[in-house]
């Protein structure tokens, strides 16, 4: 590629060149022969005033001849009456009356006259310079032929100084063409490059010039290009993503949704089918029925609940609370369900005073499905204990609390503990389904600490219990209201 773009800029060097030279040979050609006849003019003018000094009355032949050699040329006397007194060429006795023309006719009226016309007498085209002299006229004649040969000689010599003078012109343009010949070889290999779909190639330096600056903006397109491609392959990951959740949500949605639903339909028909009179069942199948129609009211407002904090729909209404004051709140909700189980129900309060920028409504959310899940896998004697703590700031993260519910439970294998946020998820299916678990309730706590600002983790040991925490932050992060968490998607 390279080699083609070089001799092609090459070829076009010489052909500006060549062109040149001819525009050169034909104008100096011109101006040559115009300053070659002028300068032979003025010089024939001055011979045939020395000439004119000699005695002309009665020159012989052989003194016109002599002289015609001096001057260069041909040698004409003529009388005032047009008649050839004498001549270097030819016998002057045989010659017509050279009256008539236009030089002599010049020089009889007191004037230099010149003339480029075909002798008669010699059949070829001359040079005439005419002065007046006291006898007549006297001129002085040179071919044509040797005008030209003077002139070629001169035209020979200038093209050969101009084609010396363009040598230089060549080298500076043969480096010129390899120049820009390597210059865009390598432009033209980096756009195949990029339209081979290497994004990641980039161009040398190649100056401030005008293919450094094509360059530099190709180098530029293809980092933009480059950038582009990893989004849309970003993109495309998170679409491949979004898609897995999607199957996924909608298969356990489907599980979640088959086993009342066929629990309510199966007792429903045995109920229709004669059951309803049965004192000994009527009631308890019915009290079944109610159960899975509560559980599939829990399920649709979890789902409810899950869908708009993940998209965006929920408002928020962030504000300064106390941190205690949440934690009481939250305990005084639960403490009827924690009594009838006979779990003892222990907060462990932060520093008075302390506070977090938060929406209570979520934070009581948050610790409504924490603390109901701790009392479900606490056995009876057991206890929970609510507790916060204030956290040190830090160069990566802000002033944050951290609030936590530990129980005395049976523990989570260490293999669930990654899982156990993402919707669905269970670690004993039967138990959870049993105790009216909906699998959501963890999705739903991280997704509300992530909209505040805050983070869910969890720690256990199997048959020491488990610890939930989340934080909040201490001052306000400037956080949209109502600002989505679609990028927190929890995979099931």
């Amino acid at each position: 590629m390279t080699a083609k773009i070089f001799l092609k800029l090459i070829a076009a060097v010489v052909a500006v060149l060549m062109v040149s030279l001819v525009a050169v040979d034909l104008l100096a050609s011109r101006i040559a022969e115009s300053t070659y006849e002028r300068t032979l003019t003025r010089e024939l003018q001055e011979k045939c005033r020395m000439i004119a000094l000699e005695d002309l009355n009665a020159p012989s032949s052989t003194r016109i001849r002599d002289l015609a050699i001096a001057a260069g040329g041909r040698l004409t006397i003529v009388a005032r009456d047009g008649r050839v007194v004498a001549d270097s060429e030819n016998d002057a006795s045989h010659m017509e009356n050279h009256l008539s023309r236009p030089e002599i006719q010049a020089a009889l009226g007191g004037e230099v006259g010149v003339v480029r016309r075909n002798s008669p007498t010699m059949g070829v085209p001359f040079l005439y310079v005419a002065i007046p002299v006291p006898t007549g006229a006297l001129r002085l004649a040179v071919p044509m032929a040797q005008i030209r040969v003077q002139v070629d000689a001169i035209r020979q010599q200038m093209l050969a100084a101009t084609a010396l003078a363009f040598l230089p012109a060549m080298l500076i343009a043969g480096w010129f063409a390899r120049y820009a010949s390597t210059k865009l070889g390598a432009i033209i290999e980096y756009a195949a490059q990029l339209a081979q779909g290497n994004f990641r190639a980039r161009l040398a330096r190649q100056g401030p010039d005008e293919l450094g600056i094509l360059s530099s903006k190709l180098n530029e397109t293809g980092e933009k290009l480059q950038a582009m491609f990893e989004q849309l392959q970003q993109e495309q990951v998170e679409l491949e993503k979004l898609e897995k959740i999607r199957k996924d949500f909608v298969i356990n949605v489907s599980h979640e949704l088959r086993t009342p639903l066929a629990s309510i339909q199966g007792y429903t028909e045995t109920l229709l089918d004669g059951a309803i009179d049965d004192r000994d069942n009527n009631v308890r199948f019915l009290s079944i029925i109610r159960q899975n129609a509560e559980r599939l009211g829990r399920l649709t407002a979890d789902l409810l609940t899950l869908s708009r904090v993940e998209q965006g729909i929920t408002k928020f209404q962030f504000a300064s609370y106390y941190v205690n004051a949440l934690l009481r709140n939250s305990i005084d909700t639960l403490q009827p369900l924690a009594d009838r189980k006979n779990v003892v129900l222990r907060v462990i309060p932060a520093p008075p005073d302390t506070e977090v920028f938060c929406d209570s409504e979520a934070v009581h959310q948050i610790l409504s499905n924490l603390i109901d899940n701790a009392i479900k896998y606490t056995p009876e004697g057991g206890s929970v204990t609510l507790a916060a703590q204030l956290l040190e700031a830090d160069s990566t993260k802000p002033l944050r609390v951290e609030i936590s519910v530990r129980d005395s439970g049976i523990g989570i294998p260490p293999e669930d503990l990654d899982r156990l946020f993402e919707r669905f998820y269970r670690v004993d299916k039967a138990r959870s389904r049993e105790l009216g678990g909906t699998g959501l309730g963890l999705a739903i706590v991280k997704h509300l600490a992530l909209a505040q600002g805050g983070e869910a983790r969890v720690s256990s040991i199997v048959n020491q219990g488990s610890t939930f925490s989340f934080t909040l932050p201490v001052h306000d992060l400037g956080l949209d209201e109502q600002s989505p968490v679609q990028s927190q998607f929890t995979i099931s």
